[in-house]
């Protein structure tokens, strides 16, 4: 894998900040975008915006085709049985707002959700929401010292009243690969159905919906090289067959009157309004990306710049990697002594390294951690070794100046 090649096809790592060449190390908030996708997405505006699915002249049709082609797309990444299983959303956290209020509009006083303590805010408040009508009770599964999940626990918690298990496969935070097959079968044994977010999974490892056998599999597009404002539900046929539509108006009708409204088939049903279809097609350029440099390439370069860059850090007095597991993605959380994750991000920002400081949307994640919040630095594709000595570079320069 020609990793500098791959670097050419991002205009935005050419540049500097503050006086010094960039060193994106944001991947796990959102990747940077080929310029395949940029110049798709100028195309589409200067040939072929026309609303969907709505139109007989050619614009329309072009258009329509162009979304229905990402669909398809979409449905092979993920080994979909069907396209109608694919739903597009504005992104991860609408997606499981969409089977939350959707699905979970059968919940009712006493039913129980499991999720993990290692989820995302989108993965916690939607389910929160439900309390709006019925009283559910929301049951954590813990994790050990090196930020795996508690498997016995998890499979303690089960009992006559579970209606949901949903958790993410990858961690934002720790990196943790989640058993997420393993967690599937546990969970359809007891009869309940799951909800996997895959936001962080889904720019590094295959994803295989029908191996894993999960109910829902959510993620988005601007993690994955592609634009933003484009999320992706994957729903077993049957089940989104049965929920009620998550809004209502155009798109999503079979035929409207005052008293009565007939809903349209998958995936319409759950797409009201006028989608984002300039992105949406754009999309499938990021997915050709990604087919084109190969998930294993990816995840292999990744692995070993994780590699390299926590030897590097476990040599700096004081550091704590929050996250240790074997199977991990390439994520690296930390904090050193008491410095505030803010001090050190900036200063990193002033050397040319742009990394997250902060929860990172997992509050809970952090209360059990015992900290406010921590660095995070993650890795993309684009990213090399020079770019991980420049960032252990900086980082030492900061905590000199820190301290």
């Amino acid at each position: 894998m020609d990793v500098e090649k791959i670097r050419g096809e991002f205009p935005i790592l050419g540049r500097e900040v503050n006086g010094r060449p960039l060193v994106y190390l944001d991947n796990t908030a959102t990747s940077q975008t080929p310029a395949e996708v940029v110049d798709e997405i100028v195309r589409l505006y200067e040939n072929t915006k026309a609303n969907v699915h709505r139109g007989v002249h050619s614009l329309s049709q072009e258009a329509t085709d162009l979304q229905e082609h990402t669909r398809r797309r979409v449905q092979e990444f993920v080994n979909a049985a069907e396209p109608e299983e694919i739903i597009f959303t504005r992104g991860t956290t609408e997606a499981i707002n969409l089977v939350a209020a959707s699905y979970g509009s059968r919940f009712r006083d006493g039913d129980e959700i499991i999720l993990t303590v290692m989820e995302h805010h989108a993965n916690i408040v939607p389910w929160q929401l439900l309390r709006r009508h019925a009283d559910i009770k929301i049951r954590v599964v813990e994790i050990n010292e090196r930020g795996e999940l508690d498997m016995d626990q998890y499979r303690s918690l089960f009992n006559g009243r579970t209606v949901m298990a949903a958790f993410c496969h990858v961690s934002n935070v720790l990196g943790t690969v989640n058993p997420v097959k393993e967690m599937t079968a546990i969970a359809h044994s007891h009869g309940v159905p799951v909800l996997i977010d895959g936001a962080q999974a889904s720019p590094h490892l295959r994803i295989d919906v029908r191996d894993l056998d999960c109910d829902f599999y959510v993620f988005s597009s601007h993690k994955m090289y592609g634009p933003t404002g484009v999320g992706v539900l994957y729903g077993r046929r049957s089940l989104l067959e049965e929920m009620p539509p998550y809004q209502g108006g155009g798109e999503m009708i079979k035929h409207v009157t005052f008293a009565h409204t007939t809903y349209a088939d998958l995936p319409f049903k759950f797409e009201a309004g006028t989608p984002d279809f300039i992105d949406i097609a754009a999309f499938s350029k990021a997915l050709d990306f990604i087919g084109r440099v190969g998930l294993d390439n990816i995840e292999a370069h990744e692995r070993e710049l994780l590699d390299y860059t926590t030897a590097k850090l476990e040599e700096i007095e004081g550091l704590k990697i929050y996250g240790t597991a074997p199977h991990k993605s390439a994520v690296i959380s930390f904090n050193v002594g008491n410095i505030h994750n803010y001090d050190l991000g900036m200063l990193l920002d002033r050397l040319g390294v742009a990394v997250r400081t902060g929860h990172h949307c997992a509050q809970p994640l952090m209360q059990r951690l015992g900290v406010p919040g921590t660095v995070r630095a993650s890795f993309a594709v684009y990213n090399t070794r020079e770019e991980a000595d420049a960032f252990i570079a900086a980082l030492r320069r900061a905590l000199a100046l820190l301290s």
